[in-house]
């Protein structure tokens, strides 16, 4: 039979309330009692019930992770990063696919089913209408990679993407490419957007380099090698491409490959988010690298910190990129 609460109670010599107590998160209990409970506990192999603590407490130490983007392999990389940093702190993930999902309601709805304490949206591609729909329902919310504002309607962590794009442009011209383009993912997400107006802002500031254009279906392998085939079979290539994600660039150096190009010798590539496969020695991607655990550790932060004062104002913590030479852009002169 399973060890009970009551089982310690009596093991320990004390009421069943004071186990209670002891296992409840904050809750008074003294230094003396909790070393005997805990001994019982331990000496029986007892393990508190999160659902009944729950059903106690009110809360359920759920933490709704939502995102919409599992094409991408970076994923694979924040959820487990972001699982892990959530257990250290006693919480518990619950993921939530919102891929082909464009009504905020429903995902309200299927976070409210388990009665999380609160969301974190991981994702640059869900409008703000998600996250805010979340805040709405009373739903503690922290968008990870979302969109930079001085105003926040939610409490915002990531990158100041517009600088990003400077950052990529200015990267091209100090190597002295004299044509060079933007390959965004969907042109519809923020992400792409702000990259792509930091790329051209920067680009304004030197006339002498052209420049063009053109977005991908995804933030995806198939979609980023798919768009640099179109543009290879137009045959109006650029000098150098920056891609507004890695999986867009090592899917445009497939096709890159594949047309008997070298990188780069013939054009160059520079991506951006510094995942794992960028430094696989088959890819050697240049890239501009975001840092992916400051921001999900702050977005942990926040949620625990929302917890305990769920009126706390919405705030923005923007972290900076830096550049990662590799292989795939021409050395500085």
């Amino acid at each position: 039979m399973p060890i009970t609460l009551r089982d310690v109670a009596t093991r320990a010599g004390v009421s069943p309330s004071a186990v209670s107590r002891t296992f409840t998160d904050g809750a008074s209990v003294s230094e003396k009692m909790r070393r005997k409970v805990e001994k019982a506990a331990r000496d029986l192999g007892y393990s508190p019930n999160a659902l009944a603590s729950a059903m106690t407490t009110g809360r359920t130490k759920l933490i709704g992770l939502v995102s919409n983007n599992f094409q991408n392999p970076i994923f694979l990389q924040v959820f487990d990063l972001l699982t892990r940093k959530l257990q250290d702190c006693g919480l518990r993930p619950l993921l939530l696919n919102l891929t082909g999902e464009t009504d905020a309601k429903t995902a309200v709805r299927m976070l409210q089913q388990y009665s999380v304490d609160g969301a974190i949206v991981a994702s640059s591609t869900l409008p703000p209408e998600f996250s805010k729909s979340f805040r709405d329902a009373g739903v503690p919310v922290v968008n990870s990679f979302g969109r930079f504002s001085t105003s926040p309607e939610v409490h915002v962590v990531g990158v100041d993407n517009s600088e990003c794009g400077r950052m990529a442009a200015r990267t091209l011209v100090e190597r002295d490419y004299k044509t060079v383009a933007f390959l965004g993912g969907p042109e519809a997400a923020t992400s792409t957007q702000d990259r792509f107006r930091g790329f051209f802002q920067e680009l304004a500031k030197h006339p002498h380099v052209a420049h063009s254009h053109s977005f991908a279906a995804a933030y995806s392998f198939d979609a980023g090698r798919a768009e640099m085939q179109r543009l290879i079979a137009a045959g109006d290539m650029a000098d150098a491409y920056f891609c507004g994600d890695d999986v867009l660039s090592i899917g445009a150096l497939s096709a890159v490959a594949d047309a008997g190009l070298n990188v780069p010798q013939d054009l160059g590539i520079i991506g951006f988010n510094d995942m794992e496969m960028a430094r696989w020695e088959n890819i050697n991607l240049t890239t501009i690298s975001q840092p992916i655990d400051q921001i999900l550790q702050s977005s942990v932060d926040l949620m625990v910190s929302m917890l305990d004062d769920p009126d706390r104002s919405p705030e923005v913590r923007l972290f900076p990129c830096k550049l990662i030479e590799r292989g795939t852009l021409r050395p500085l002169s």
